[in-house]
């Protein structure tokens, strides 16, 4: 034993798990090895095999993903409007100077009717999903919203669009969420990170082009200055659902369902016809249900309730408060962009300019996050891009004191904004994705990153009804002195990630539950090795058995 395993504390899986497991599964010896051998499968899987095998599975995720390209398009526009001259005059009221704005009460209440409706469909998704499976789920969300553009196209009051903003919202929140467990559950781990940031990508696609739209519409002078891009939206639904029917079942909610042999059919339709020699459907199979056992062996329930039970409770505060910090980071400026810009005294078509600016340097920020995802860790980049972002509020709220007839200042807090929206684009915003998706037990899976998802819901009402006000010069007119604010809940969010958030880099999912009911430190996560599973023949009760037994070994710093 070399000088490393010596120094190192090891311990075992809960001996009553083991025992569960046991007697739920008689032949658990076969099953183990076949998991091991295909964890270690994983475990040695590089980026290019993955692809190599994967190939469909990679392009069934990146279409389901596209939903969020849609859901981006909407957020965008709700928030944007705000600074089309058409829609202020028709939904606005008239200032002392002549010109017309929405007032801040109604901005906070648009803005968050659309959170509001979220809240409500990601806690069926919760449900739904989970009983029927992720196509029938994804195709009804995308055919109420077909039905639901509707109400917002023919829009003839804003107590009208806060009800159609809020039924959109009930679908747009199983898109949030459905769309990243998906793609949690179809790849393997070398691929994971990539495909379940990848939906950051989409957000950003959405708000592109919505910037481009809404750019172009804003100098019509009539009510198709909003109702075209509520048209627009029609783009998107078709499409989807012709080819999400084709698309393969979660081989994890299959294994989940005890339907094994077709979670194998399911898994030979994500991979490839010329496989790599190491690949066996089987063993993966006996992974996934191996997982599966562990995690019944810990608590047989799948319910809501079950998210706040045992380590499941840390798994879920660690989902909900990384979502949190996304939130509470100062994101909620780019969100108000446009709006923010002409506050700034940019005039419309500069605002605008500015944001198709902003939402660029968000796709290539993504590409750097992929870059940086694999030589760093997740862990690392949420944390730094949280130290970055916080000097950048500071110096944007240091700006802002300037008199606001300084065009200089206003074009650096534009600038700055670009600067902001390029780190968050590069670390927070795309990681948490990877983060929320990987985090929960694969049984609780749907419903945590659902409640960590309505945690950030709740968080972004609450930034929805700070920022118009501090913004909005009729209320409290902050402007960029905001990001003061912005920076203090920026660096609270730091401290969080530093002591709560650990790194899931290269675990496979059976490897996290392991990490987690063993109450390793989150800082302490990457600097422990799970070691293989071993088969040990034993006899209990004069019977002879296999014991599982799956070791923890905290390497020493040397």
């Amino acid at each position: 034993m070399d000088a490393t395993r010596r120094n190192s504390s090891i311990v075992a899986v809960d001996a009553e798990q083991v025992r569960k497991m046991s007697v739920a599964n008689p032949d658990i010896a076969h099953l183990s090895e076949d998991a091991a051998r295909a964890t270690k499968s994983e475990q040695d899987m590089t980026l290019m095999e993955g692809l190599r095998l994967y190939p469909k599975a990679v392009g069934w995720s990146v279409l389901l993903s596209a939903a969020i390209i849609m859901e981006g398009f909407d957020i965008v526009l709700i928030a944007n409007l705000l600074a089309v001259p058409a829609f202020k005059k028709a939904f606005g009221q008239q200032l002392p100077d002549g010109s017309y704005e929405v007032t801040a009460a109604w901005q906070s209440g648009l803005t968050n009717g659309a959170y509001v409706g979220e809240i409500l469909g990601l806690m069926l998704n919760g449900i739904i999903a989970e009983r029927y499976g992720f196509k029938k789920t994804m195709i009804g969300a995308l055919s109420a919203v077909t039905c639901l553009i509707f109400i917002v196209f023919f829009v003839q009051s804003i107590e009208q669009l806060l009800v159609g903003l809020i039924l959109m919202g009930i679908p747009w929140g199983v898109f949030q969420t459905l769309t990243t467990t998906y793609a949690a559950e179809v790849v393997p781990v070398a691929l994971r990170a990539y495909l379940t940031t990848y939906v950051n990508l989409c957000w950003v696609i959405g708000q592109f082009l919505a910037s481009g739209v809404l750019k172009g519409v804003a100098d019509i002078d009539s009510q198709w200055a909003y109702r075209i891009p509520y048209a627009l939206q029609w783009i998107w639904p078709v499409p989807l659902i012709i080819g999400i029917a084709f698309a393969p079942e979660s081989p994890w909610w299959l294994v989940r369902k005890e339907r094994y042999e077709d979670a194998k059919n399911v898994l030979n339709r994500l991979t490839s016809r010329n496989r790599d020699t190491n690949f066996n459907a089987d063993e993966t199979i006996s992974m996934m249900k191996h997982t599966n056992e562990l995690e019944k062996a810990v608590s047989e329930g799948g319910s809501y309730i079950d998210c706040f039970k045992g380590t499941d409770l840390r798994r879920t505060e660690i989902c909900a408060m990384t979502w949190f910090v996304q939130a509470f980071c100062g994101s909620s400026f780019m969100g108000f962009s446009t709006y923010f810009f002409e506050q700034a005294g940019l005039d419309t078509s500069n605002a605008f300019s500015m944001s198709l600016g902003q939402y660029s340097l968000g796709a290539v920020g993504v590409f750097m996050a992929w870059f940086l995802m694999g030589r760093v860790g997740r862990r690392t980049l949420y944390l730094w891009g949280q130290v970055i972002m916080c000097f950048l509020l500071l110096i944007i709220g240091f700006i802002g004191i300037v008199p606001a007839g300084n065009s200089g200042a206003q074009w650096g807090i534009g600038a700055m904004l670009l600067v902001f929206t390029a780190v968050y684009n590069s670390t927070v915003g795309p990681v948490c994705y990877s983060l929320v998706a990987e985090m929960p037990s694969t049984r609780l899976r749907q419903k945590t990153v659902v409640l960590a998802r309505n945690f950030y819901n709740i968080a972004s009402i609450i930034g929805n009804i700070l920022t118009p006000r501090m913004l909005n010069p009729g209320a409290w007119n902050w402007g960029a002195k905001s990001a003061f604010f912005w920076a203090g809940t920026c660096f609270l969010c730091l401290v969080w990630t530093y002591f709560r958030l650990p790194e899931p880099k290269g675990r496979t999912y059976g490897e996290l539950d392991i990490l987690f009911e063993q109450r390793v430190s989150a800082r302490k996560f990457k600097g422990t090795v799970v070691q293989e599973l071993h088969i040990e023949d034993h006899k209990e009760y004069g019977k002879e058995k296999k014991d599982v037994s799956a070791h923890l070994e905290t390497v020493d710093s040397q």
